[in-house]
């Protein structure tokens, strides 16, 4: 099966450019989020300037004893000068209009009361203002500084306040354009080169050593200056290639020790099977010493035999992941314990205290092999010790917390601590003189390939495996 290898991303899909875009973004965010209030501000201020020059145009109206009497050569300078076509002011419960000569009052006009200071309400006005303010009549209401109670409204077209506000808009967008690019480029710089340029040096080196792991020249050589989370990354990763490295490396050299090991076992197999054969016509000769050694030569052969097919047979072991299925566990036990010759043996009894109704879920076959091994081994050491009174193998489960719990004991000898110390390690797990130590190997890897694990727990006599299975084997029984 193949499968597609990593590339380096393209300059626009890259790293770089999602977080140069991004730091853009969040300073354009920041600088919308400024500007609204700044664009209301730059409104009211622009209002209050207009109130306060109405205010002053009132103070001189003041001076006069009648301000309907004013000649339009006074008033129409002051109203040009606030940018008015009238002004109205209260005070005292009197009321006073002052106006162009020539302009028509409009009907409706657009309140602007600058006595409301509610900023939402602000900046949905100056967002109306640009947005509707071309056409519109503008009246403003307020009291301007010096006028002490007198309220002063201005009536003045629109279109001069909107256009101020989109000058003061467009300046303040360009600014935060300008702000928003030179700090995303000023952060961009120092991120590419304290985070960005060290991650794509790492990305590009991860790729050349998963082109070529057996190269050595291509791991990754940290930079032992940094001291940061990027440098304890260089560090574990170069430290994880270096062990990958040698790994493959001796895993390779196992290889072809392990293919020249099978194929001198094969060859070996086929003479000691030939040698036996001849062993078998010896025996059968009338000579008292012959007779007396045969039985020892047969014996010997028969254990380099089966070394030799032990040998072969771990070596033709398949990785097939496990498939799961419903299994009969008592049933299961009875099925393993055939070829492990404890059914029907004359001395030692097996006892299958597994439920009737018990079923889990997961590889028969991964799991028979294990109770095989299991079960053989416990009745070789049984078979070893013939002074054991009532020998006996045990078989039985339990529910757990995590799952289920397989317990294989036999009251034999126990195991030597020598065998303890290499339990699990082929060629050197045995627990007698000539095994291989292959069979507890193999228990290990089966049991591990469907989610469990294996262990030798203590007891009082014999020897006792546990087999923990997860949760999802717990099954229905």
């Amino acid at each position: 099966m193949t499968r597609d290898i990593a590339k380096v991303p393209s300059p626009f899909s890259g790293l770089s450019v999602k977080i140069i875009a991004a730091i853009a973004l969040v300073i354009l965010f920041v600088e919308v989020a400024v500007f609204l209030p700044s664009l209301a501000n730059y409104r009211v201020g622009w209002l209050e300037d207009r109130l306060r020059v109405g205010g002053v145009a009132v103070r001189v109206f003041d001076t006069a004893p009648d301000v309907m009497d004013l000649p339009t050569e006074i008033t129409d300078p002051l109203l040009q000068a606030a940018g008015a076509i009238a002004i109205v002011y209260r005070r005292e419960g009197q009321t006073d209009l002052i106006g162009l000569e020539a302009v028509t009052m409009p009907e409706q006009p657009h309140l602007a009361d600058l006595r409301d200071t509610n900023p939402m309400r602000l900046i949905v006005e100056a967002l109306d203002t640009l947005a509707l303010g071309g056409q519109r009549t503008l009246r403003i209401v307020g009291v301007p500084p010096g006028a002490g109670d007198a309220v002063v409204e201005i009536l003045m077209p629109e279109s001069p306040l909107r256009a101020d506000l989109l000058t003061y808009a467009g300046n303040i967008v360009l600014v935060s354009i300008v702000i928003a690019g030179v700090t995303a480029f000023v952060i961009y710089i120092l991120a590419e080169s304290l985070l960005i340029g060290p991650i794509k040096r790492l990305t590009n080196q991860m790729l050349a050593f998963r082109e070529n792991p057996e190269n050595g020249t291509l791991v990754i050589v940290p930079d032992a200056a940094r001291k940061d989370e990027i440098g304890i990354l260089e560090r574990a990763l170069a430290d994880t290639q270096a062990e990958l490295f040698a790994m493959l490396r001796q895993r390779r050299h196992l290889a072809d020790l392990g293919m020249a090991v099978s194929k001198i076992n094969h060859d070996l197999r086929n003479m000691l099977t030939s040698a036996q054969l001849l062993s078998d016509q010896v025996a059968n000769l009338d000579d008292p010493q012959v007779q007396r050694l045969a039985p020892r030569l047969v014996t010997t052969l028969d254990k380099a035999i089966a070394f030799a097919q032990t040998v072969l047979d771990y070596g033709r072991q398949q990785a097939a992941p496990p498939r799961a299925e419903p299994v009969d566990l008592r049933a299961l036990g009875f099925e393993a314990a055939l070829p492990a010759g404890l059914t029907g043996h004359p001395r030692i009894r097996f006892e299958n205290q597994v439920a009737d109704d018990s079923v889990i879920l997961v590889d028969p076959d991964h799991l028979a092999r294990v109770l095989t091994n299991l079960f053989k081994n416990a009745r070789e050491a049984l078979e070893a010790s013939p002074d054991i009174a009532a020998p006996h193998v045990r078989f039985s489960h339990e529910r757990t917390g995590e799952g289920v719990r397989l317990v294989i004991a036999d009251n034999g000898p126990g195991m030597p601590p020598r065998a303890r110390e290499n339990l699990f390690v082929a060629f050197e797990g045995s627990a007698r003189a000539g095994g291989t130590g292959l069979g507890l190997a193999i228990v290990r890897e089966l049991v591990e390939a469907n989610g469990g694990r294996v262990e030798l727990f203590d007891t009082e006599q014999g020897t006792a495996f546990a087999i923990d299975l997860p949760s999802g084997a717990a099954g229905g029984g």
